[in-house]
């Protein structure tokens, strides 16, 4: 009976919720409710850490490199698209960097970043193979908890921005993650492509660097909203998982630092989000 009530609270709580829920982003995929992107989300968890690794426990690791080429490639050029319409629907075109509040209009440009949060919402899904390519070339060691954990909260929790603020000063973080990701997957398309390719991989050793500077950017940008006398940005709680996120991978990336460059201990592989990715990726 208590369960019951709680659930029936629950769902009056959500409905009143969801009606504040932006009109534009009707009949988008996957925008009518949570559990669809739930449903996907679950999944992909289930296989990425028990039915695949089970799976693959007695096959050979698949060869994916010409697969795997077309993926990473196919990000960079999706990236670029993003950060292209990112900036015209906003950060190039108006946007102060500062108190930037969502566009809740139909205007030409509103309409064009609310397509464009959706896309980089929907590209989380996307970038959910890199985990499934871990799987099938049996890189378990690659699957470790921060990567799934990245790979989940990202989509799911992109949803409700989409739905309810898609626009933005929220967005800013979105606009840096497209930008890096046309660096950071260029250099996993080249890998990919084998050792022929290696020699043009020089910068390397600045892909941490790109990332870490990332997240300080976007710790720094989101945190400001806190020393504003006066923000009336639409959803607050929004503002705070971004600061938190951002502060969070922050510390993770400058404990890296720390352990690579001022003790010498750097470790051979790469970081993709706080978590190590082998070259051949």
């Amino acid at each position: 009976m208590a369960f019951s009530n709680l659930t029936s609270k629950a769902a009056l709580l959500y409905d009143e919720w969801i009606k504040h829920a932006d009109p534009r982003v009707e009949g988008f995929l996957l925008m009518s409710s949570p559990v669809p992107q739930t449903i996907i989300i679950g999944a992909y968890i289930y296989f990425v850490t028990s039915l695949g690794p089970k799976l693959m426990e007695n096959r050979k690791p698949f060869e994916l490199r010409q697969i795997m080429a077309f993926y990473n490639f196919g990000v960079v050029a999706l990236s670029v698209y993003m950060t292209y319409e990112f900036l015209m629907s906003g950060w190039a075109t108006g946007y102060s960097f500062r108190c930037d509040l969502v566009d809740y209009s139909r205007s030409p440009t509103a309409l064009r970043m609310v397509r464009t949060c959706w896309l980089y919402y929907f590209s989380k899904f996307i970038e959910l193979l890199d985990t499934i390519f871990f799987v099938l070339r049996k890189k378990e060691g690659q699957i470790t908890f921060l990567h799934v954990l990245h790979h989940s909260i990202m989509p799911w929790t992109w949803w409700f921005g989409v739905k309810f603020a898609a626009g933005g000063l929220g967005t800013f973080h979105a606009l840096l993650n497209c930008v890096v990701h046309v660096i950071m997957y260029s250099y996993y398309g080249l890998c990919s492509l084998g050792p022929a390719y290696y020699k043009y991989l020089w910068w390397k050793k600045h892909m941490t660097s790109i990332q870490l500077v990332q997240f300080l950017m976007v710790t720094v940008h989101i945190g400001q909203i806190y020393f504003m006398d006066d923000c009336p940005y639409q959803y607050p709680v929004f503002i705070f998982i971004i600061w938190l996120y951002g502060s969070m991978f922050l510390l993770l990336f400058l404990h890296f630092w720390y352990h690579a460059y001022t003790r010498g201990q750097r470790p051979p592989k790469t970081m993709k989000n706080g978590i190590s990715k082998s070259k051949d990726h």
